[in-house]
């Protein structure tokens, strides 16, 4: 249950990393959907709140009476507490950041579980709230403490209440994983059933109780998600499925060669799709003359896409069905949750739905996953380990790595950086050690100097980000003589350019694309 914490998303990852099915849901989730759900247990996220404001957030009561294990964290712990007869209150300072908690009580959640005993056993921990609960609910013993709270952890192994202060689920807190483990497994009885080759049954079982006999038309770009949801549907339904392959101008350079020879007909691979190129590079150029901010851009980016969609469709018979990739970040950072109160980060061009107008319905099987598990199941339906971990390209394509507007001269030029830049990469042997890397296009212009020639051109910006999630990020610490290279590559090969920056923000808060 979300409570608006910024790690709620990690916590759901933690549980799925463990083998065991969650969906993260509301804190305020009708009665009626938690019954059909049926949960073996309950998690209570972490969140901003305090719930000795006079407007808060509460569990529901329904939490209490479903005889279900229930673990709160944080602000999770917080409302259990008051809710069941304990106390909360202000505390006089903030604890954020690495604690000790120190095990003073024997549970089940705990059990042997320590990183080290000075005088008595201790946990090293990562904490971060305001309020404190200093008197425990009936029932309950207090089993860890810290300097800053004298209840760190409180356990009732008799109903599997539990409430930790600390966040188990972020990596500071070393036997995180291993608490959150416990609890699903031991106290709630889940079994590890979250596998890839299971998820690739369930999801194949359910496009086929979906689509029937109808045939389904995919937007195939050659990236991760949509060749994974291609090799999936592919599977799943056969011939029914036709990928639209659609060349705007803003794919990465020889992108319309690779994916052919990936995954189209009559090529050595495993999959032989049907699959159509549409050439369509001065439509979408047309579309965007004049175009400076990002929200329009990536609107305008999407509509286009589906009407070339929408056209595609109408030519073939029995298409009922449009596919896409969008995986679960694409979801929360577009607030396109049916329960979600997130806030707009941007928007994504394969998110909320399609226009009226379109006959088609959606088909999305990565909805629920991260990018880690799209990478899994990809690798259990047999796609190369080269396809499989190559770096995430956004929907809109190069349109949001060129910052402003967008020309065909701007993007014929950070196609060329873009892949000296990853070639350089791949023959460092770093290309695997980054998340994601890219070029950028800044519409500035700088002086330099080539050869005894002066030059005034456009600038690049290199961005390379390590990350496990996508949901937060650090910029890669690359080599100064590697980007040293390619900064001389790009500007001595390409006439156009005339300086290179790397950038170094994290996520937040920045964001990993530009726009």
């Amino acid at each position: 249950m979300d409570f608006g914490s910024q790690y709620t998303q990690l916590i759901a990852r933690r549980l799925r990393e463990a083998g065991i099915y969650c969906e993260i849901l509301p804190y305020d989730l009708e009665e009626t959907r938690a019954i059909e759900f049926a949960p073996n247990g309950i998690v209570l996220s972490g969140g901003p709140e305090s719930v000795n404001d006079d407007v808060t957030l509460a569990a529901p009561e329904y939490v209490f009476t479903m005889q279900v294990p229930v673990l709160g964290i944080c602000y999770g712990m917080q409302t259990m507490a008051k809710q069941l007869g304990g106390a909360v209150e202000n505390s006089d300072k903030r604890e954020f950041g690495y604690a000790r908690v120190n095990i003073v009580g024997e549970s089940y959640l705990i059990g042997d579980l320590k990183d080290g005993t000075d005088g008595q056993p201790y946990l090293d921990v990562w904490m971060s709230h305001g309020d404190k609960v200093v008197v425990a609910p009936e029932g309950f013993t207090v089993i860890g403490q810290s300097d800053n709270t004298d209840i760190a952890a409180m356990a009732d192994d008799t109903r599997g209440y539990y409430g930790v202060q600390f966040h188990p689920e972020v990596n500071h807190t070393l036997q995180g994983a291993a608490i959150l483990e416990r609890f699903i497994k031991r106290v709630c009885g889940c079994q590890a059933l979250w596998t890839p080759r299971n998820i690739v049954e369930d999801i194949i079982e359910s496009v086929r109780a979906k689509v029937g006999d109808a045939r389904v038309i995919l937007g195939l770009s050659g990236g991760v998600d949509s060749s994974v949801v291609a090799a999936l549907l592919s599977r799943a339904i056969g011939d029914q499925l036709t990928c639209v392959f659609v060349d705007n101008g803003l794919l990465r350079l020889d992108e319309a060669e690779q994916v052919n020879q990936m995954m189209g007909q009559g090529t050595d691979n495993a999959f032989a799709l049907n699959m159509i190129t549409v050439p369509a590079e001065d439509r979408f150029m047309a579309k965007l003359s004049g175009v400076t901010d990002p929200e329009d851009k990536r609107k305008i980016i999407g509509n286009t896409f589906i009407d070339v969609f929408d056209e595609q469709a109408g030519k073939l018979e029995g298409v009922k069905y449009l596919a896409q990739g969008t995986i679960y970040p694409d979801v929360i950072e577009s607030a396109g949750q049916k329960d979600g109160k997130a806030h707009v980060i941007k928007s994504h061009h394969n998110v909320g739905g399609l226009p009226d107008y379109m006959k088609l319905e959606l088909v999305e099987p990565l909805r629920e996953l991260f990018k880690d598990e799209v990478r899994k199941i990809g690798l259990e339906l047999g796609l190369s380990h080269e396809m499989v971990f190559r770096h995430p390209f956004p929907g809109p394509g190069l349109g949001v790595r060129i910052l402003g507007e967008v020309k065909k001269e701007y993007a014929d030029l950070l196609r060329r950086a873009d892949a000296i830049y990853l070639e350089e990469l791949r023959a460092a042997g770093l290309y695997d050690d980054v998340s994601q890397a890219f070029a950028v296009f800044l519409p500035v212009k700088s002086v330099g100097v080539v050869g005894d020639a002066r030059r005034y051109e456009y600038v690049i910006a290199l961005r390379a980000v390590e990350t496990i999630d996508f949901m937060t990020a650090r910029s890669a610490r690359l080599p100064y003589e590697l980007l040293e290279k390619v900064s001389s590559r790009i500007i001595n090969e390409i006439d156009g350019i005339s300086r290179v920056t790397y950038d170094v923000s994290s996520k937040p808060p920045a964001t990993i694309e530009w726009e």
